[in-house]
């Protein structure tokens, strides 16, 4: 029975808000998304078709010449809460668009009045038999055409001639334009499932390439056998009840956001993950679940589903002619009796051969040698043959010389993966399934813990082929360690023990690690290699970021925990692959630099050959003085110069080259003219800030202060003064949001800021005030607990103050405000993120010594107190 006309627009606003609240209620009893979805296309059918009574005709289905049609994700009866409504109007000729086309554009507006985002389009049905080439949106999304009214012949021409026609003829056309729509979506979102927060449509693994695999099945169907797919021909049989269910979980979260924001947002934020697990969103619903295991069971779906799609995009999309021509001069170095390639996927010519143990690991073999991936054939039948050949944890005579030729191949994380996917890796290595999908909710470790191993390992392999020149160094390193697959192994394994129930995943890791070697046949050195990474696999990290380096105290400490060069070596590799796959920021360029550093210094300990340029001598020493005098100005004495360099603490020629201290004497020089000299460099990523002044109480607070007033993060800050009782402070900072670089003027008012704030005419309490108000501050994602611990023995200078407490704006200059109100000055701070947590240390003295320990509590409780 069709809605009164009179009023329309109310009737129909009432029935949707009371509809729409009604698949609200029952999403939120049952979290049943495909319900919600089918049930809001319904809805939308049944207004569409009022309105037609009400504009086009009062029996729909006796319109002629017209059909109705509901395309994209409302033609599969998947509408999400607050979708688009992509809408069809379908004329058979020019009469019937004459007739009914201002009821159409009714229809359209009354939609809209309704606040409804609905896409409509109107197309004769001659017009749908061209491939559109410029609109491949619309040449997918009719692939999901359904009738909703109007003219069912012209609906049945469209669906069962027109469009079978269209794919005949350009089925390649429209396979080409789902994988390159679908390789610039994957380029956007990074080319990998993981990300802290994921767009459940868009990222891969997601809902679209859940669709993707849907499409190539649908055209290859129809291709093939001239009739339209179902899900069982699309889906193959042992991947079906992972897709659906993939499907129900997505759909159910997707729905979640929808209702939840009120809007077609699909960001599955850091606080929504966390009220999604709560409600067992997708999993059991009013079960709350912890959101690290909510986000295990989402990393898994996505997994499978990414996975599945990329399967059927190489297998079914024609090979362009730049990839047969790279297959055609590979076809020599690929042959091989067992397999054979077509495109990039791999299949088993002899699948019986897979029931022994060598045949079946020659498979991974050949994929970490080549860089080829499984087809889906492959993958199935070695996930079938598996139960039959190993038992969980077996092994056999040459699995470590075929394992380690696995680990040394360049493609080896590859390989590590698809043996991952079809169930060998686990069954190899039990104790690797703890961390299969682990999550660590920590708002900084991006990946898995099982993604983060394989990514450590494939961030040494491309080291094969460095791309930046800060690469370099470590490329070199990594062609000349003795036993690369030790380093692999060790990167393998090295985090297992996160998923096991012990205080310290080092310590599990080591637990997991024996068990590891009870069935490889290692020597007990090359044993006692990886038990060393694995055990130290955080020191050099440690020492990098929270120590200083340039210290000889720091180095001399480092080093005796390495004791042997080859294993400092491997170890910077090892340091370089676990930072870089934490997540896709965390090695800078300059953090590459400072781990390089730190292995150069520690090497020319260990060998004890300091390098005259890293470790010079005494500043006293005529000879240094000679190499920083002729870079010095004529007017310039040997006499100043020694002057200047009197007092400097060692570390200070350890951190700064020649040409630099050059530099630092001449602004030394200028004190007289102005009593604060500033230089302000840009070094690519990072900017550095150099200030020369006589010393005064809170000189590092008011520039730190004045740095974070203008939403610099400083990463790294040392202070250093000579016997004069002037200083040399340096603070390396980025630029979030680009003020420098995209206003270059702001430079010289940066500088004057500065200046203002240390003479005094800015008071120092003001900096931060209204910058960052405290009720518009964000709520943290990661809470995170202050602690403070101090440290007499790292340094013969210092006391070390250790700071672990919730990243905030302006933090550092509240901490060195509170340590300069203490009379403590700060000679080197070191300052390091992870996510939102925030690693401060600070070499601090009072009156020129380390702090004794009344002065360490009342600064503790003083630092406490300010939160």
């Amino acid at each position: 029975m069709g809605i009164p006309s009179t009023p329309l627009g109310a009737v129909l606003r009432d029935l949707y808000a009371e509809e729409f609240a009604r698949i609200e209620r029952e999403f939120r009893a049952t979290s049943n998304g495909r319900m919600a979805i089918e049930a809001r296309a319904s809805l939308l059918d049944r207004i569409i078709l009022d309105l037609s009574r009400e504009f086009l005709e009062p029996q729909p289905e006796h319109l002629k010449q017209l059909s109705i049609v509901a395309l994209g994700g409302y033609g599969r009866q998947e509408l999400f809460p607050h979708s688009d409504v992509d809408l069809l109007f379908l004329w058979e000729d020019r009469g019937a668009e004459s007739r009914y086309r201002e009821g159409t554009q009714a229809i359209a507006r009354t939609l809209w009045d309704l606040r409804l985002r609905v896409s409509p389009m109107h197309r004769f049905v001659h017009e749908c038999e061209k491939f559109q080439s410029d609109n491949s949106e619309f040449n997918i999304s009719v692939l999901d055409s359904r009738y909703i009214g109007g003219d069912r012949e012209l609906f049945d021409r469209l669906r069962h001639k027109v469009l079978p026609r269209v794919i005949d003829r350009a089925w390649s056309d429209l396979l080409l334009d789902v994988s390159e729509l679908t390789e610039q979506r994957h380029r956007k979102e990074g080319d990998t499932i993981f990300h802290l927060e994921p767009n459940l449509k868009n990222s891969p693994g997601g809902l679209r390439d859940y669709h993707v695999a849907w499409w190539v099945g649908l055209i290859s169907k129809m291709k093939e056998a001239g009739r339209w797919a179902t899900l069982q021909d699309v889906w193959p049989s042992n991947a079906r009840a992972d897709m659906e269910a993939a499907f129900d979980f997505l759909a159910a979260a997707r729905c979640f956001l929808h209702f939840r924001r009120g809007r077609d947002d699909n960001a599955l934020s850091y606080e929504l993950q966390a009220a999604a697990a709560a409600r067992g969103i997708g999993v059991e619903n009013g079960r709350s679940i912890e959101p690290e295991e909510w986000m295990r069971i989402y990393f898994r779906h996505a997994r499978a589903v990414y996975a599945l799609c990329t399967q059927l995009l190489d297998e079914t999309v024609p090979t362009s002619s730049k990839l047969r021509s790279r297959l055609r001069g590979w076809k020599s170095s690929r042959s091989h009796p067992g397999f054979s390639v077509v495109g990039l996927r791999l299949s088993v010519l002899d699948p019986a051969s897979l029931r022994e143990p060598q045949r079946l690991l020659e498979v991974f073999r050949y994929v970490a040698s080549q860089g080829v991936k499984l087809s889906r054939e492959a993958e199935d039948q070695i996930r079938r043959t598996l139960p039959g050949v190993f038992e969980a944890g077996w092994s056999f005579p040459a699995l470590w010389s075929t394992f380690r030729e696995i680990l040394l191949a360049p493609y080896a994380a590859e390989a590590l993966r698809a043996m991952h996917s079809s169930g060998l890796l686990v069954r190899l290595f039990p104790e690797f399934g703890v961390i299969d999908s682990l999550v660590m909710r920590d708002y900084y470790h991006h990946y898995t813990v099982d993604a983060h191993s394989f990514m450590a390992i494939e961030n040494i392999h491309r080291l094969r082929s460095p791309e930046n020149n800060w690469e370099r160094p470590f490329a070199n390193l990594f062609s000349e360690i003795e036993e690369p697959e030790l380093l692999f192994l060790s990167l393998l394994f090295h985090d297992v023990g996160k998923g096991m129930a012990c205080g310290d995943h080092v310590a599990g890791s080591l637990e997991a690690i024996e068990k590891v070697f009870a069935r490889l046949d290692m020597k007990a050195e090359q044993a006692d290699t990886v038990r060393f990474l694995i055990r130290e696999h955080l020191t050099m990290s440690a020492s990098l970021l929270r120590r200083d380096i340039f210290d000889l105290g720091t180095i001399r400490a480092f080093a005796d925990q390495v004791g042997t060069s080859e294993r400092l070596k491997l170890l910077c590799l090892f340091t370089y692959a676990d930072i870089r796959a934490v997540n896709p920021e965390a090695l800078t360029s300059w953090k590459a630099e400072s781990l390089w550093q730190l292995y150069v210094f520690t090497a020319n300990y260990l060998s004890r050959s300091l390098d005259e340029e890293r470790f010079p001598a005494e500043p006293a020493d005529l000879q240094f003085v000679d190499r920083i005098f002729p870079l010095l100005a004529a007017s310039a004495s040997r006499e100043k110069l020694a002057l200047f360099l009197e007092g400097l603490p060692r570390r200070y020629l350890f951190a700064h080259s020649p040409e630099e201290i050059a530099a630092h004497f001449q602004m030394a020089q200028r004190l007289n003219e102005k009593n604060v000299q500033l230089r302000l460099e840009n070094r690519g990523p990072i900017y550095a800030l150099t200030l020369l002044a006589v010393d005064r109480p809170f000189l590092f607070a008011g520039v730190s202060g004045t740095l974070a007033s203008w939403g610099m993060d400083i990463w790294k800050a040392e202070a250093f003064a000579n016997a004069a009782d002037i200083v040399v402070d340096t603070f390396h900072f980025t630029d979030p949001h680009r003020t420098l670089e995209l206003n270059p003027s702001e430079l010289v008012r940066l500088e004057k800021n500065i200046e203002e704030v240390l003479s005094g005419a800015i008071p120092r309490e003001t900096l931060m005030r209204g910058r960052y108000p405290a009720r518009s501050n964000p709520q943290p994602k990661v809470n995170v607990a202050t602690q403070i611990r101090f440290d007499d023995e790292s340094s013969p200078h210092s006391t070390l103050m250790e700071i672990v407490t919730q990243d905030r704006p302006g933090l550092l200059f509240r901490l060195s405000s509170t340590v300069a109100d203490f009379g403590c000055n700060i000679e080197v701070a070191l300052i390091d993120t992870e996510g939102q947590r925030a690693f401060d240390t600070f070499y601090l003295t009072f009156g020129g010594t380390k702090l004794s320990p009344d002065t360490q509590e009342r600064l503790r409780v003083g630092l406490l107190a300010e939160g």
